[in-house]
């Protein structure tokens, strides 16, 4: 394709360019997998964001990473697959249905099963409609082709598999036992879906008499009113105070019946009085007490956190209303001596906030030990799973050493419904993957699964699993990379290892680069309460989708979180300003300049080696840091190169030949432009889709697109070292210049002398032939370039390496204010001297770093002393004259 006339507007409007720009990718058909054998496959699952929700900036931090890695490996000739999807949520879609249910009067029980999860199904319809809106505005380059849905009817099958298979194996289990349960949704919740918080409570110390008369035993609870389903007292076999006790009764306060007080290892006879109330249905240690002391389980609550019939006079009473009453009449019998005040860590649930109630449930569990073990083992062969940063592979392997089993049952309507069925005579139990024949005569298991028992199949479930021929399962499983944050590797990341590694015998990804959270801009969580929150959508109406994103991503290193500042993403908007603003200049001055006309091969100035050489280097480094998942670090490289280098220092250096009289320098500077710009809008292409596809649209190119064309190599006929170190002399010999002229303030445009005494003659050559550019970016009056130089009295220095500047500044310089500068920049070099030589003089540094590091730092130490001898020279002819 070749351009003609520049279609960009004046001024970049980041809502005008990224307008209609998704759409066209999608009709373009760029982000969808090839299947081509000929390319390597490389794959990214979507960590599917709850259908309920809109995406928040974490959200919006994570596909970004994802949509950053995915279109630079297009770029680089992969055959990439990014697929989407979302999450079917159970407690917290069926909680926002059911609220909406509640404002019209109703509830899930007025509608019935069927009727409430139509409801439920049109919900999602339209919640998920929300989410690609949003994932369009940050411009996802996914494969819509292959969205998936954690309850559609392909991934629906791969979970009745696993369940089943893993049932036959005896890896899934139903048992009576405590779980965490969570009153307000009326579901249990499995151990890190509750969150513990640290709140005022009390020790309430009470004395049980015993049954015989002969006195009392002393115990202390947290929560009074699970006292009504006490069952025994317990205490240590070898304590001495209660030997004498173990056999006998006591009589239970209020209740007044009369519970055996036994002997048990687990007691501490140090804690408290050294004897504990045990509650088998209330609590889980005193649950494998009780088992191992055949006691009986007394239920004292219902399902919503209220006191059932168990609970004798306070049946009906909410459990912390009960636990005030009880206080009360406990303190009236004598039996309550002392309320202790006390801070404990409380669970709540995650999902609603209410405080979790141990219960004494029937539910299902998966059995995570054989699970666990064999995760761990892969852990320490080649195939692990690498965690970037791998400090997070300690968190994971922690977690995994330390399981328990997993509680899976949830009782809600909405998710995958548990494939057993119940004889309705008999009561005999029947798992499958679909009904029993006569299914009129079974009633099928009412609960469903936990959503991240579905999750847990993601990598491969979507990929047509279980058919492990399906063409996609073979070509795009494993998947190459999970982006996620580290506050869900136990939730999911763990999850999805252990049943990867068992259902397909590999590890679902081979990366897992982690995030941390995105925080306000004093470091705090972002919350409803707080009220600090952020929409992305926001942001991106009034910066643009580019600025958010190469904020969010550029913004701090794998794992750690990120501070959101509205004044950060506003400079990324200047930066996307200043290359709109540089992209028309040059498009301006490329007369209908042509693709094929793009030529570098001819003579070349000093400035553009020098720009052509930077971008090699940058190609290289920005590669290789993507390749590292280093992004902050890339940010920085990019941000450094196309701010200074090419804007602020080529461009400027560009307008000589490109309004001078030379037309094969002329052209020249054309191509370089092209070309450099071209390469540059690649690099920052997955960074900053919107503005990068506009610009490039407008530059000589050839496709149909840059989401698919080929992400830079470095062509080494283009860099040439010494021209670029000759550059760096103008530059320091420039930019000394300014500083000087802005210190005694003398503007630019008034003309002054400028002595430029060179160390040698290959310097002086360097000068010489680069006299245009001192020229025309010092403005001098008169410009002397010699080897041999005396500095005139009353001058400003600097130094540069391999150049003496002097600026006789008669009238203008202050000799005591000259001196002090010089200390300054004598102190400076003196510090980097220091420095440079402490580490040389570190032999594990001289000995273990490559020795192109080695050389680099015994070069900067010859250049820093030299520099130092130089200003320490000038500083002793100015005291001396002074």
């Amino acid at each position: 394709m070749e351009n003609n006339h520049i279609d960009m507007p004046t001024k970049y409007d980041p809502l005008t360019i990224e307008k209609n720009r998704y759409e066209w990718w999608l009709k373009g058909k760029f982000f969808e997998a090839e299947n081509n054998s000929e390319k390597e496959p490389y794959t990214i699952v979507i960590p599917p964001p709850n259908v309920t929700g809109r995406l928040h900036l974490g959200h919006a931090w994570d596909t970004t990473l994802q949509d950053i890695l995915t279109r630079m490996k297009r770029m680089q000739g992969y055959d990439v697959l990014w697929l989407p999807g979302m999450d079917h949520a159970g407690i917290a879609t069926q909680a926002k249905v059911e609220e909406h249910l509640r404002k019209e009067g109703k509830s899930r029980y007025d509608l019935g099963r069927d009727k409430f999860l139509e409801e439920t199904w049109k919900w999602k319809e339209e919640y998920a409609g929300f989410i690609r809106q949003q994932w369009a505005k940050l411009g996802l380059g996914l494969d819509y082709t292959r969205e998936r849905f954690t309850l559609d009817d392909g991934l629906s099958k791969a979970v009745r598999e696993v369940f089943v298979r893993l049932y036959n194996e005896g890896l899934i289990y139903r048992g009576k036992y405590i779980i965490n349960w969570d009153p307000a949704t009326k579901t249990a919740l499995s151990d890190i879906e509750v969150i513990y918080k640290d709140v005022q409570g009390a020790f309430y110390h009470m004395r049980y008499p015993l049954a015989d008369g002969s006195g009392s035993i002393e115990i202390a609870t947290t929560r009074p009113e699970t006292m009504l389903g006490d069952t025994a007292v317990a205490v240590h076999p070898e304590d001495e105070r209660y030997k004498h006790l173990i056999g006998k009764a006591v009589i239970l306060p209020i209740v007044g019946r009369e519970i055996p007080i036994v002997a048990d290892d687990y007691v501490d006879m140090e804690f408290g009085s050294g004897a504990v109330k045990i509650t088998p249905a209330h609590d889980p240690n005193d649950f494998e007490i009780g088992n191992r002391h055949n006691l009986e389980r007394v239920l004292v609550m219902n399902e919503d956190g209220t006191m059932n019939e168990e609970a004798g006079k306070y049946k009906g009473m909410d459990r912390f209303d009960c636990r005030k009453q009880i206080v009360k009449d406990l303190q009236e019998e004598g039996i309550l001596f002392k309320i202790e005040e006390h801070i404990h860590s409380v669970g709540h649930s995650e999902r609603s906030g209410a405080v979790v109630e141990p219960y004494l449930s029937t539910q299902w569990f998966v059995n995570m030990q054989p699970l666990a073990d064999e995760a761990i083992k892969l852990q320490q062969t080649e195939e692990k799973v690498q965690f970037v940063p791998d400090r997070f592979e300690k968190t994971y392997l922690h977690w995994m050493e330390n399981i328990r089993d997993w509680c899976i049952s949830r009782q809600l309507w909405w998710g995958h419904r548990i494939p057993a069925w119940y004889h309705k005579e008999t009561g005999e139990l029947y798992v499958g993957l679909e009904a029993p024949e006569d299914e009129e005569n079974w009633e099928q298991d009412q609960d469903v699964l936990d959503t991240w028992f579905s999750s847990a199949l993601w990598p491969f479930s979507t990929m047509g699993w279980p058919d492990a021929e399906s063409e996609d399962f073979k070509r795009y499983y494993p998947t190459d990379c999970l982006v996620t944050g580290y506050d869900i590797i136990f939730f999911w990341i763990s999850r999805m290892i252990f049943q990867g590694l068992k259902f397909t015998g590999k590890r679902p990804f081979d990366d897992v680069l982690i995030h941390g959270l995105v925080r306000d801009a004093e470091g705090r969580k972002m919350s409803k309460s707080l009220g600090n929150g952020v929409d992305p959508m926001d942001v991106i109406d009034k910066y643009g989708a580019d600025s958010l994103r190469y904020f969010l991503a550029t913004g701090s290193s794998p794992g750690n979180d990120l501070k959101f500042s509205i004044e950060k993403v506003e400079s990324v908007w200047n930066f996307a300003n200043k290359i709109w603003n540089a992209s028309r200049f040059a498009l301006m001055n490329m007369d209908g300049f042509k693709f094929n006309e793009i030529d570098l091969s001819a003579e070349k100035s000093v400035a553009d080696k020098w720009i052509l050489t930077r971008l090699n280097d940058t190609i290289e480094t920005v590669t290789n840091l993507s390749n590292k998942y280093e992004f902050g670090e890339v940010g920085r490289v990019l941000y450094h190169f196309i701010w200074d280098d090419l804007c602020d220092w080529y461009i400027e250096m560009a307008k000589l030949p490109l309004y001078g009289e030379d037309e094969a320098a002329k052209k020249m500077t054309r191509s370089v432009l092209a070309y450099v710009l071209d390469q540059t809008m690649r690099l920052l292409h997955p960074f900053m889709p919107f503005i990068t596809e506009e610009i490039w649209q407008n530059l000589p190119h050839e496709g149909e697109s840059i989401t698919v064309a080929s992400w830079p190599k470095v062509k080494e006929e283009l860099t040439d070292r010494d021209t670029a170190n000759e550059m760096k002399i103008l530059m320091d010999i420039i930019r000394s210049v300014r500083n000087i002229r802005a210190e005694v303030n003398t503007p630019m445009s008034k003309k002054i002398t400028l002595m430029l005494k060179a160390q040698d003659k290959a310097v002086l050559d360097i000068l010489q032939k680069n006299k245009s550019y001192l020229e025309k970016f010092c403005n001098p009056e008169k410009l002397v370039m010699e080897v041999e130089m005396k500095a005139p009295e009353k001058a400003m220095t600097a130094v540069v390496t391999g150049v003496e500047l002097f600026l006789p500044l008669a009238g203008l310089l202050n000799i005591e204010e000259e001196i002090a500068r010089l200390e300054k920049e004598w102190a400076k070099w003196n510090n980097e001297v220091e420095r440079v030589q402490k580490k040389l003089s570190n032999e594990r540094f001289v000995n273990k770093a490559p020795q192109a590091v080695v050389d680099e730092e015994r070069t900067k130490e010859k250049d820093y002393l030299s520099k130092r001898a130089t200003v320490e020279e000038r500083i002793k002819e100015l005291k001396s004259s002074n």
